[in-house]
């Protein structure tokens, strides 16, 4: 959790801060995390013991500091933490972490601020706080995550080899308290020009001064012989990593650039400065400890700052942040040029706009798109030769309490952008990321595994519909789900065996002395798909309205085609065979016995399938807040039953729909 200098309530009270700029009583964000952090915000005057919050070094700071003044009281310094949100607060996003400090303000060397002092005298030698450090490192780089990260990691950033100058907005008060102005951004700029004699030389603008909210230092007219501005919104990562030398005055960009592994030439006195990190021009004196780029990171990013996690209103730590920004990032990626969708059934529309539709829009067709300026979605089971090129949809595996097919909306959706998963014919996105996981990071393997944890305590699966548990016989017993014969995964990837009757048949003449437990599909029961069979004489047990979850904790294995009661008993360290091509055979995990695509050749264990299928792979959404958000959040209200019910508009829907589709069926 954060270091104690940022928390209030470390001495065991709870004071009292004082207040004179409106943002703190407006923005309900703001006032949260201060609030978690202990403290309590007032209007007045502040008396003994009492202190006065102001922001960073804004204008209206100069109001606070004057009362603090006279009524003697000390001074909070409060600032955006150095991951904020997908755009600058401008935008009206509110932040994800505060820095809150005592002493001074982390961009100030005029005096040490709390940030400063941790870095200075901090012991920064705990072991896995270390590692939590290296690991959060690379998964900034990888996600493509900085302060602000509505930007396209793919977007094109200039061939590797030159040489990169940050600037910053005008007034910055990193800038001001570091006392550069236009001159020394100047100077820096005929610094990286002699020092790399022939390099291109890239002036990097500044998100605000791009969007157009402030004036930058450099400008067109700084834009000659070998200098060229960028004002593209590119990965600050993807630009770190072609550059062959940085240069910059104080912006958080110099300490990203550290963090990739450059030693930035250093212009002004940022907190990153002077701890053997940087080519410092003028280097505070005071600062004489050399630092490790994780102990640089675990200081500024773990324990100074107060984190916060909006989907369960607590502090967190930075791995939270992280898990709720890379799905905010995504969401916002994939859907900020907009969507044009075809093949959707009217009762599905309105989960996909809240789903797919925040940044962009989506735009519904009921034919493929004459729109080319928009990214086109279809759903997978109908993706037929006209949708080429189309992204496909489908229902995620971990998708509501209740079914599909009773309407119930899903909280989370895949887009494939080549192929689908339960098709085996072609690569699918998921394949590709299942081969990537073969080998995870230490904390990608926590997560998983926790993951795993979380959803075989509570009994998770994709409906969630529960149900009893029938009289289990003594013996050894194979569970054998059902599935519905028209599904799309049977038709595509159900090898020899495509019904219900001839799974039991074959899973009797392999296992003849076992107890079979079959349990017929949710959606079969329900009378809502076909796939109803007899399985008298087949199985020796028939499950029905059993709740699979528990079902597969008293079993002692499970075989189907391609059901992903498959998947979830692998969860469970249950054996798995499979007589189709499910998307999690073929990896070394299940005995297979279907024509599993030969290009499965990456052997990941289940915590790297299982980071794949169910944390990289979906798109999820809060029912509650109505944001994107990871995974672990839609679990978490799965179990507490604080999800989204079907109402009786999605009915009216689809059978309005189905009414319309009859007529056209009519006058062909």
């Amino acid at each position: 959790m954060s270091d104690s200098r940022s928390d209030a309530t470390a001495g065991g009270a709870r004071p009292r801060l004082f207040v004179f700029n409106g943002g703190f009583l407006t923005q309900r964000r703001i006032r949260r995390i201060l609030d978690l952090a202990g403290w309590q915000i007032r209007l007045g005057l502040p008396g003994p013991g009492d202190a006065v919050g102001i922001w960073g070094a804004s204008p209206t700071a100069r109001r606070g500091l004057a009362v603090a003044r006279r009524r003697n009281a000390q001074v909070v310094r409060i600032e955006d933490a150095f991951l904020r949100s997908l755009h600058p607060g401008r935008a009206g996003e509110p932040p994800v972490g505060l820095l809150i400090d005592r002493a001074g303000v982390h961009f100030d060397p005029s005096s040490p601020s709390d940030l400063e002092t941790l870095l200075a005298t901090a012991p920064l030698d705990d072991t896995a706080l270390l590692d939590r450090a290296r690991d959060a490192i690379l998964r900034l780089r990888e996600s493509h995550l900085s302060k602000y990260s509505a930007f396209d990691p793919a977007a094109p950033v200039p061939a590797p080899g030159y040489v990169l100058v940050i600037d910053q907005t005008r007034g910055d008060a990193s800038v001001t308290a570091s006392g550069g102005g236009r001159a020394r951004f100047r100077e820096m700029l005929v610094h990286a020009q002699e020092e790399n004699p022939g390099a291109r030389v890239f002036i990097k603008t500044h998100p605000e001064t791009a969007a157009g909210f402030r004036p930058g230092h450099f400008g067109p007219e700084d834009a000659t012989g070998r200098v060229s501005l960028l004002t593209d919104p590119v990965s600050p990562w993807a630009l770190l990593e072609g550059a062959i030398a940085v240069y910059t005055v104080s912006s958080q960009l110099g300490f990203e650039a550290i963090l990739a592994g450059h030693r930035p030439r250093v212009f002004g006195q940022p907190f990153y400065a002077g701890w053997g990190l940087t080519q410092d021009e003028a280097p505070p004196p005071r600062r004489n400890r050399r630092l490790t780029r994780a102990q640089l990171f675990a200081a500024a990013m773990m324990l100074y700052p107060i984190w916060y996690d909006p989907f369960r209103d607590e502090r967190c730590e930075l791995e939270r942040v992280l898990d709720n920004l890379e799905a905010q990032a995504r969401a916002w990626r994939d859907d900020h040029g907009g969507w044009v969708a075809s093949g959707i059934r009217l009762w599905k529309r309105r989960p996909m706009q809240r789903m797919f539709g925040r940044h962009g829009g989506i735009r519904f067709s009921d034919s493929p798109p004459r729109d080319t300026t928009r990214r086109h979605m279809v759903w997978a089971s109908r993706a037929g030769s006209a949708h080429g090129g189309a992204v496909r949809v489908e229902d995620g595996f971990l998708r509501s309490r209740g079914l599909g097919a009773e309407l119930v909306p899903p909280l989370s959706l895949v887009l494939d952008d080549l192929g689908i998963y339960y098709d085996p014919a072609r690569p699918s996105r998921l394949e590709r990321l299942i081969a990537r996981r073969e080998n995870l990071r230490p904390d990608q393997r926590r997560r998983a595994e926790r993951l795993i944890a979380t959803l075989t305590g509570r009994g998770l699966s994709k409906y969630n519909i529960g149900g009893g548990l029938p009289a289990l016989l003594p013996g050894h017993k194979v569970l054998v789900p059902g599935q519905v014969e028209d599904d799309a995964s049977v038709l595509t990837g159900g090898g020899q065996i495509r019904n219900n009757a001839d799974l039991l048949r074959a899973v009797r003449a392999a296992r003849p002395n076992a107890v079979i437990v079959y349990k017929p599909h949710p959606d079969v029961e329900a009378g809502l798909r076909p796939g109803a069979i007899d399985a008298g004489d087949l199985a020796d047990i028939v499950a029905r309205e059993a709740d699979p979850a528990t079902l597969l904790d008293h079993v002692d294995e499970v075989w189907t085609i391609t059901s992903l009661l498959g998947f979830e008993a692998l969860l469970r360290q249950l054996p798995v065979t499979t007589l189709g091509a499910p998307f999690y055979a073929g990896w070394g995990l299940t005995t297979d016995r279907g024509p599993v695509p030969d290009r499965r050749r990456a052997r990941p264990d289940l915590a790297g399938l299982v980071h794949a299928a169910l944390i990289d792979y979906p798109r999820y959404l809060d029912p509650v807040t109505g944001q994107p958000c990871p995974v672990e959040v839609v679990a978490d209200r799965l179990a507490a039953g604080r999800i989204p019910r079907p109402g009786p508009a999605n009915r009216l829907l689809s059978r309005i729909q189905g009414l319309l589709a009859s007529h056209a069926r009519l006058w062909r």
